[in-house]
């Protein structure tokens, strides 16, 4: 029975949301597209929660049912009190369909591009070679130099990917351990604690990153460079704390590791267009207030440069993450739709919020965040919240001294990226897990600390970032 309810609840509350009338929401004016726009909000959540189909399916059927519930194109039967004011606005068609192409999913489209070229012609285990060599033989400094390494390709590659890649790398290290040897599941975890950390640094680092670059536009635009200028630092900090702690918590007894990894930089006409093209993208993303273009609009070079040399081809083209696009463009649906019709405008005006200190709403903007990410996929609780918040950080009048909406965004951003206590939580956690070198209490007890030191991280990070803006 409790397996049926995972398909019956995910239907039958927006079903009943449906159904209600106006007057049993707690929501002044609350119009027709406003009350449909409520049911496929909570459709996607309890889908996403409760996972009846792969999350990736549940931001297909949000854009299907925005096209068919609440679009300027949807079935007859929808609009017959069209121009009424308790009805409210559809959407353009073309505005929801326009999701699955947002400037955001061509960005991730150029990471990806990047990430497997840089796989498919060795450059990250290459990398990895040479970037470890001055970490000596001691367990906790060679860990040092895993993490550091793990964090730096995570801002550009997939977190997946390079957690596969560096615990491939690993593997007949950690059989050198004895097996009671608490060493052996530092190394296991180290790996994955790094990925999460790292992807927070680029805006390509990771998905939440991406969805909080949608709202950041206009006065509020953060560039490329601009992010890396706060993120890499916070990663860093947070890396070391990181590192301290599994150290602390579970210190090697081997005196000494040799670790072996084979390899050298390919000559190839086609491995150094793939060297340059990675070189040029990650320094025209940084330098993008002087060349004029955008992140979005470099990410698509690389695209047609692996494209055109045949460096990607077109079984390559099948192996690229299209189920993360996918989930992305579902949440900017979502936000849209919440925007657009008014919805969390009005959500937000229904809440006294000002009657509470801004602190306090960041917190708890930051702990629900938290909560939420070590349970769900860190994307669909990005997609979820950041809509709501960054309407609250438009409205919220007692936030502007604290940098108003761009702190709510970045706060709930990076506290999303941050939950990785259970081996759910993420695939770099998963992944690790599987290896059998670390158990659930193990990552729970490192992932709990390092999200709450991050989130207070986070905050100190934001103050910096207001005292140089009043400088």
């Amino acid at each position: 029975m409790r397996q049926n309810l995972r398909y019956i609840i995910p239907i039958l509350i927006p079903l009943l949301i449906l159904l209600l009338p106006a007057s049993a929401f707690p929501l002044e004016g609350l119009t027709v597209i406003q009350q449909r726009v409520i049911a496929i909000f909570l459709l996607a959540a309890l889908c996403w929660v409760m996972e009846p189909i792969p999350i990736y399916a549940t931001s297909v059927v949000i854009i299907v049912l925005e096209l068919l519930l609440l679009s300027d194109k949807s079935l007859y039967l929808f609009r017959l009190d069209q121009g009424q004011p308790h009805f409210g606005n559809l959407m353009s068609y073309s505005e929801i369909m326009a999701t699955f192409a947002s400037p955001i999913i061509m960005l991730f489209l150029g990471g990806f591009f990047l990430a497997m070229a840089a796989t498919k012609y060795r450059l990250d285990v290459n990398l990895a070679r040479v970037l470890l060599k001055p970490f000596g033989h001691q367990p906790k400094y060679v860990m040092f130099g895993l993490m550091l390494i793990t964090a730096i390709f995570s801002m550009f590659m997939s977190n997946t990917a390079t957690t596969a890649m560096m615990l491939s790398i690993l593997a007949p290290v950690i059989t050198l351990f004895s097996a009671k040897d608490p060493g052996k599941i530092a190394f296991a975890l180290c790996i994955p604690v790094a990925a999460n950390i790292g992807g927070i640094g680029t805006p390509i680092g990771t998905p939440p990153n991406a969805i909080a670059l949608k709202y950041l536009t206009g006065e509020n635009l953060i560039t490329f460079g601009e992010w890396m200028f706060f993120g890499v630092p916070f990663v860093a900090v947070l890396l070391v704390f990181a590192w301290w702690l599994i150290n602390k918590l579970y210190p090697a007894t081997q005196q000494s590791i040799e670790l072996t990894i084979q390899g050298k930089f390919l000559k190839t006409p086609k491995a150094i267009t793939v060297y340059v093209t990675f070189a040029v993208t990650i320094i025209l993303w940084l330098m993008g207030s002087m060349h004029g273009m955008n992140s979005y609009t470099v990410a698509l070079i690389p695209v047609a440069i692996f494209s055109l040399t045949g460096i990607i081809n077109k079984e390559d083209l099948k192996k690229i993450s299209w189920d993360v696009l996918w989930l992305v463009s579902g949440g900017i649906a979502l936000g849209l739709a919440l925007d657009k019709t008014g919805l969390a405008k009005l959500v937000v005006h229904s809440i006294p919020f000002d009657i509470f200190s801004p602190y306090v709403v960041l917190l708890g903007a930051a702990i629900l965040c938290l909560l939420m990410a070590n349970f769900m996929s860190h994307t669909a609780t990005a997609n979820l919240l950041m809509p709501i918040m960054a309407a609250l950080g438009t409205s919220m009048v007692s936030l502007t001294p604290l940098g108003g909406e761009v702190t709510l965004i970045l706060v709930v951003t990076f506290a999303a990226s941050l939950g990785m206590s259970l081996p759910i939580s993420t695939p770099p956690n998963a992944l690790a897990h599987a290896t059998g070198h670390v158990e659930s209490n193990q990552m729970a007890r490192v992932g709990v600390i390092i999200g709450v030191v991050g989130v207070l991280l986070s905050f100190v990070m934001i103050w910096g970032l207001q005292v140089i803006d009043h400088i």
